[in-house]
C-alpha cells in the first residue's frame, strides 16, 4: 500500500507564508494523479489544488493567485507553497494520491496549518 507523509505546517500570522510537503512511497507515483485537500472544523473536505502527472493544475478559487502547487516525480514528492495567508486558510491539510491504474486512492495523516489574525 501505498503510504504519504505531509510535513511543513504550523501556526502563522495573517499575511504569512508555509511550504507544505508531501513523500509518498511506492512505484506508482509518476502515473498518479496528486492533490492537496484541507478541511476546516466542521466544513467538509475540499480540493485545494489538483496535480495531473501533465497538464495545468487546478486550484480553488479561494486560493488561486497565492498558492503554488508542485511535484516532482523523481523524488516522489509534492509541494504547496502558501502564500499571503489567511485566518480562513486555517484547516488540516491533506495529501491525496490517487492511482488511475489500480483505482485506489490514498490520503496522508495531514498536517495542521494554523493562521492567525
Amino acid at each position: 500500500q501505498v503510504q504519504l507523509v505531509e510535513s511543513g505546517g504550523g501556526l502563522v500570522q495573517a499575511g504569512g507564508s508555509l511550504r507544505l510537503s508531501c513523500a509518498a512511497s511506492g512505484s506508482g507515483f509518476s502515473r498518479a494523479y496528486m492533490g492537496w485537500y484541507r478541511q476546516a472544523p466542521g466544513k467538509q473536505r475540499e480540493l485545494v489544488a489538483l496535480l495531473p502527472r501533465v497538464g495545468s493544475i487546478r486550484y480553488a478559487d479561494s486560493v488561486k493567485g497565492r498558492f503554488t502547487a508542485s511535484r516532482d516525480n523523481a523524488k516522489n514528492t509534492v509541494s504547496l507553497q502558501m502564500n499571503s495567508l489567511k485566518p480562513e486558510d486555517t484547516a488540516v491539510y491533506y495529501c491525496n494520491y490517487d492511482d488511475r491504474l489500480t483505482g485506489r486512492s490514498y490520503w496522508g495523516q495531514g498536517t495542521q496549518v494554523t493562521v492567525s489574525s
